[in-house]
C-alpha cells in the first residue's frame, strides 16, 4: 500500500542525537542527519524540523535522559549525601565508559559552541547546562548542608562532572578519573563529618 514512509521516532532522534555529539552542531550538515537517520532532506524538514528544531529535541532527549539517571542517583541523599554524590558521578562514568555513544557530553560541547548557535539555541543550551547545579544544591541541602556549603559544593560537584568528560575525551583512564571523583567525594564527607 502507497503511503507516508513510517520510521521509529525514538530511533531516529537517538542517531539524531549521537550524530550531534559525535560532530558538534556546527560540524553536522543536514546531510550528515540524513545518513544518521536514514531519512532524506525533506522527510527530516517535514517531520522534525530544520536543524535547530531537530538539535533542540536532541538536547532535550540528553538532558531528560541523563537527568533522569542523576535524579535517581542522588535520591538518597537525605539518607547519604555521599553515596548519592558517589552515586551522581558513577553516571557520568558509565557514560564515559559506554561505547555505544561518543566521547565527552553532548551539553558541555554545545555550551562551548554558543557562538555559532542561534540566539534561541544557545539561550535553551545554557539553561539546560544549568539544570545541575539546583539539582546537587537540593540533594546537598536534603543530606543536611546549610544553604551556603550546598551551593559551593553544587557548583564545584558540577564543575568536577564536566571536568570528567573533558578529560575522558582528553585520553584520561578510568583510573585517572576515579580518583578524580575520589578526592571530590573526601572532601564532601569531611565536610559533612560533625566537628566535636
Amino acid at each position: 500500500m502507497a503511503g507516508k514512509k513510517q520510521f521509529d521516532m525514538d530511533t531516529v532522534l537517538d542517531a539524531a542525537m549521537i550524530q550531534f555529539w559525535r560532530s558538534g552542531y556546527a560540524d553536522t550538515s543536514l546531510d550528515d542527519l540524513s545518513r544518521a537517520t536514514g531519512l532524506n532532506r525533506s522527510s527530516i524538514y517535514s517531520s522534525l524540523g530544520d536543524k535547530d528544531a531537530l538539535f533542540l529535541r536532541c538536547l532535550d532527549r540528553y538532558a531528560t535522559r541523563y537527568g533522569d539517571k542523576y535524579d535517581a542517583a542522588l535520591s538518597c541523599a537525605a539518607e547519604d549525601p555521599v553515596a548519592a554524590v558517589r552515586a551522581f558521578f558513577d553516571v557520568t562514568l558509565g557514560r564515559i565508559a559506554d561505547p555505544a555513544v561518543p566521547d565527552g557530553c553532548l551539553m558541555a560541547q554545545s555550551v562551548m559552541a554558543s557562538p555559532a548557535l542561534s540566539p534561541g539555541v544557545a539561550e535553551r543550551v545554557k539553561e539546560l547546562f544549568g539544570l545541575q547545579r539546583p539539582r546537587l544544591r537540593t540533594a546537598l541541602k536534603a543530606g543536611g548542608m546549610s544553604d551556603e556549603e550546598a551551593e559551593d559544593f553544587a557548583v564545584h560537584v558540577a564543575a568536577v562532572n564536566q571536568s570528567l568528560a573533558v578529560m575522558g575525551r582528553a585520553g584520561a583512564s578510568p583510573e585517572q578519573l576515579r580518583a578524580i571523583v575520589g578526592v571530590t567525594v573526601d572532601a564532601l564527607a569531611r565536610a559533612l563529618r560533625p566537628v566535636g
